[in-house]
């Protein structure tokens, strides 16, 4: 473990599904997981494997609602804070396991996911509707996360550097915070839980992860996997159930030292009210970590390579539906080009087959009925505010499921609701610039700041847009999708969260406190406060 540094993590690469033996693979893993529909899965609190209290409910694919993927527990209030409690159990001795320890075990999960990496993308092409190399990415930055956190927590464990000042030994440490809860999407269903997860962990924390309801198979995986490595007991628990019942009294204990979300604007701001909140018994101020969405924008200036920015468009929009909080769901073009690039947009969008993600289409279904709902009311205003190009309607598959076509609106007022309002499907709205100048004032225009994606040939625009697009991940002649751990930190400005950048060095710090210590020497005192170590007992 000596020889680990954060020079060494690189990133993990895609598999390519156009390999005939790649592709063969998937498949055969794919017939695998789908033998196993319909089995019953437990909770995972304080290392055992339970039922929940509250009953049970289904998870469906969302492209064949006819087949359930499997039964998962409700727990009650009662587990959802045992295993709380358990976790702060976990904690009196996790916490002064050396970083290098708890490094070792994230890394040793590292090396089950690589190992199970086609059986955990069947699952997802099952459950999230995702197809093969979306869930293949996804899975690979569930590996990223846990090197690169790994590698962060030993950096970490060598403290804050500080002077010595007349004639007083210093030293700051980092120390772990408590037990906390984890609340994931679905959207990203095994990196995000698992990332969520592995990082307090790695920093000394224990924590209750809460999965999707939708994607529960996903976070069950993630069980099995820290239970196959041997992480002690209550240091990681799986809870699944109601999110009023179970996400609600977690978040509001008065033992919950902090709060990790990931999900819509309006949950994170009830977040935000809880954290703020001190009630009854609680002896500290709850940490809040939370990535809320966004309304990106593409913006295609004059200059730019236009069949090249066409195509980044139709991946940043409609990869995987358009389910990421960083999707392009609006395009900014200035006028000179607006035309052109909207007719290449309208003809490669066009293009995209819709079907079931087993079969590896381009585009598949959205999560669920809820999803499909609000996507067609959000089409229906858009059809009243602008100029339908192509889609707007559900798709004909052979399966019951829930698939939208890929819809393009052109001429879209900048203040218009569907260039303001995040829609989280598979839908772009084209707007019109005059200038660089008036794009990139449009594509601040919104309350959100999360991704943005800038095209052009001109150093000097492109240095005005690195300059002015206020955005936390913006990406200059590529598409607003795909940051990569470790090279793009993750997170947003505004509403689009606490800009907490997920891989990244400045993650873990939110689940670590500093300890400033100084010790003057004495006659009586031979203590080198430099030599200290906080998980040096255990």
């Amino acid at each position: 473990m000596s020889d680990i540094t954060l020079e060494k993590f690189k990133n993990e690469e895609y598999l390519d599904f156009s390999d005939p033996t790649i592709d063969s693979a998937q498949k055969k893993a794919l017939e695998e997981a789908r033998s196993g529909f319909g089995r019953e899965y437990d909770l995972y609190i304080n290392g055992e494997w339970v039922k929940g209290d509250s009953g049970t409910f289904e998870s469906t694919n969302p492209s064949n609602t006819n087949e359930v993927i499997g039964t998962f527990q409700m727990a009650s209030t009662e587990q959802a804070l045992g295993a709380l409690d358990a976790a702060w159990d976990a904690f009196e001795t996790w916490q002064y396991t050396p970083a290098k320890e708890r490094a070792e075990y994230l890394l040793k999960a590292a090396d089950v996911v690589k190992r199970r990496r086609m059986e955990i993308n069947a699952w997802m092409i099952s459950e999230a509707g995702k197809n093969y190399l979306e869930a293949d990415a996804d899975t690979a930055e569930g590996i990223d996360f846990l090197i690169y956190y790994a590698y962060e927590a030993i950096r970490l464990d060598k403290g804050m550097p500080v002077k010595d000042s007349w004639g007083d030994a210093n030293k700051t440490i980092y120390m772990p915070i408590g037990a906390g809860v984890s609340i994931s999407p679905w959207n990203f269903p095994f990196a995000i839980y698992l990332g969520m997860a592995a990082a307090p962990i790695a920093a000394g924390n224990t924590v209750v992860a809460k999965p999707a309801p939708d994607t529960p198979k996903m976070g069950h995986i993630v069980a099995e996997i820290f239970e196959e490595v041997g992480l002690p007991k209550g240091v990681f628990n799986f809870v699944t159930g109601d999110n009023m019942e179970v996400g609600e009294a977690l978040t509001t204990s008065p033992k919950t030292r902090f709060i990790s979300f990931t999900g819509s604007k309006a949950v994170g701001l009830h977040m935000a009210e809880i954290a703020g909140k001190v009630v009854e018994g609680q002896h500290f101020l709850k940490r809040l970590v939370c990535e809320l969405g966004g309304k990106n924008a593409t913006v295609v200036d004059e200059d730019a390579d236009l069949d090249y920015a066409a195509d980044q468009i139709v991946r940043g929009a409609f990869g995987f539906q358009g389910q990421k909080c960083s999707a392009g769901s609006r395009t900014i073009v200035v006028e000179s080009v607006y035309d052109e690039v909207l007719e290449k947009v309208v003809e490669k969008t066009k293009a995209l087959k819709v079907g079931d993600a087993k079969d590896n289409y381009p585009s598949g279904p959205v999560v669920n009925q809820k999803a499909v709902d609000k996507i067609m009311s959000y089409i229906e205003i858009g059809k009243s505010e602008a100029k339908l190009m192509v889609g707007g309607k559900l798709a004909e598959t052979e399966n019951p499921g829930h698939y939208i076509e890929p819809t393009v609106f052109a001429d879209v007022a900048e203040d218009a609701r569907i260039a303001q309002e995040e829609i989280f499907g598979p839908v772009t709205a084209f707007i019109k610039a005059k200038d660089t100048d008036d794009a990139l004032r449009i594509a601040n225009s919104t309350q959100y700041g999360l991704t943005g994606a800038y095209f052009s040939q001109d150093p000097k625009k492109i240095e005005k847009a690195l300059r002015t697009y206020k955005v936390g991940n913006l990406y200059i002649n590529r598409k607003c999708t795909g940051a990569l751990v470790g090279a793009q930190p993750f997170g947003g400005f505004n509403m689009s969260g606490t800009d907490a950048k997920a891989g990244g060095r400045d993650y873990l710090l939110y689940f670590l406190q500093p300890k400033s210590m100084t010790v003057r020497p004495s006659d009586g005192v031979e203590m080198d406060v430099h030599k200290f170590e906080y998980a040096a007992k255990k």
